[in-house]
């Protein structure tokens, strides 16, 4: 009789363990590797690009002033790596916007851009509406809660997109500390990308188990790679797009950069936990996308929270709908405006 194949499972880990080291090893850079900012200038004008940053804001006025004078002064007067610099803020309460004004950058609330979709509230919506109110070929986001800010967190993760045409995305990490009290631990930070995020792609997307920080707010990609992507208009938007990226351009198109340090404000555990249940959402969503089944029920947009009072514990429903948005070069008043 013949033998029998036997199918070797470990085969195929191996494989994708081989794969996602030797990712690792090439696509992963140091801030440091591309400082010589006036080299990053000559590779952008060789190849005919332009630039632009763009800054989603809520309620950020104890630092926007700082991030956006940071980045004027460096990078768009003293070495104009930047063609342009916006902001888009999410209706803040507070002088984000005043700030940033006075500081001589064009300012965009995102729920008066594209009135007749609706305005939803999240970070994702701000982005996803920044290719709108931009130019660049290029585009650069950076969170405005960054308190030791450097130019490194914007001219880092450009520099994989000019050295390699190939690259249409760069995604930034950093260490975390978390502050408890009037201390600060070294490590403590990135909650919910170790407990959910990393998880959720090691199971599901094992190709992407490489990227240190797929929730970081510092990332960068191609024009006509981010136009042609869906956006969450949450706490999904960072997963989505990495993994909407890899799926149409492969793991190689991605590269990460090391910025160093980040010190921000960190935020309640019953905000983590929100944050993640968007995230969970986004992944099976995704999910959905690649078996043509759908998992998710309206039900599962709820959220149950647990809170306590002077009374003792009650339940709390909120509704975390992750919902998405079409590709922007699907939207007819982004067409006209490229025109």
């Amino acid at each position: 009789m013949p033998q029998q194949a036997v199918y070797d499972e470990s085969a195929g880990v191996e494989a994708i363990s081989i794969l996602v080291d030797k990712w690792f090893a090439e696509n992963t850079f140091h801030a440091d590797e591309f400082n010589q900012l006036r080299e990053l200038i000559e590779l952008k004008k060789k190849q005919g690009l332009s630039i632009s940053l763009a800054l989603p804001a809520l309620n950020e006025e104890q630092t926007v002033g700082k991030v956006i004078k940071m980045m004027k002064k460096e990078l768009l007067k003293r070495i104009p790596l930047l063609d342009e610099i916006v902001l888009i803020d999410s209706n803040s309460t507070d002088r984000t916007r005043e700030i940033a004004k006075k500081e001589g950058v064009p300012v965009y609330i995102h729920q008066q851009l594209l009135e007749r979709l609706g305005a939803r509230r999240g970070k994702g919506e701000a982005l996803w509406k920044s290719l709108l109110v931009t130019k660049g070929d290029i585009i650069v986001w950076i969170d405005t809660d960054i308190v030791n800010i450097h130019p490194r967190f914007v001219y880092g993760i450009i520099g994989p997109l000019l050295i390699n045409p190939q690259v249409q995305f760069v995604k930034g990490f950093y260490r975390r500390p978390l502050r408890v009290g009037q201390k600060m631990q070294a490590g403590g930070g990135g909650r919910v990308t170790e407990l959910t995020a990393r998880p959720l792609l090691n199971l599901f997307y094992p190709e992407l188990s490489g990227v240190v920080q797929p929730l970081s707010g510092e990332y960068a990609g191609r024009r006509e790679a981010l136009e042609s992507a869906p956006f969450y208009s949450g706490y999904g938007v960072e997963t989505g797009l990495l993994i909407d990226i890899y799926e149409r351009y492969g793991l190689n198109a991605i590269a990460q950069v090391d910025l160093l340090e980040r010190i921000h404000h960190n935020q309640s555990l019953e905000a983590l936990s929100k944050m993640s249940f968007a995230i969970i959402q986004t992944v099976m969503r995704k999910l959905e996308n690649r078996i043509g089944r759908v998992m998710l029920e309206d039900v599962n947009r709820s959220m149950k929270l647990i809170r306590y009072n002077n009374k003792g514990y009650f339940l709390d429903v909120e509704q975390i709908a992750e919902l998405e948005r079409p590709p922007m070069i699907e939207v007819q008043e982004y067409l006209d405006r490229q025109r």
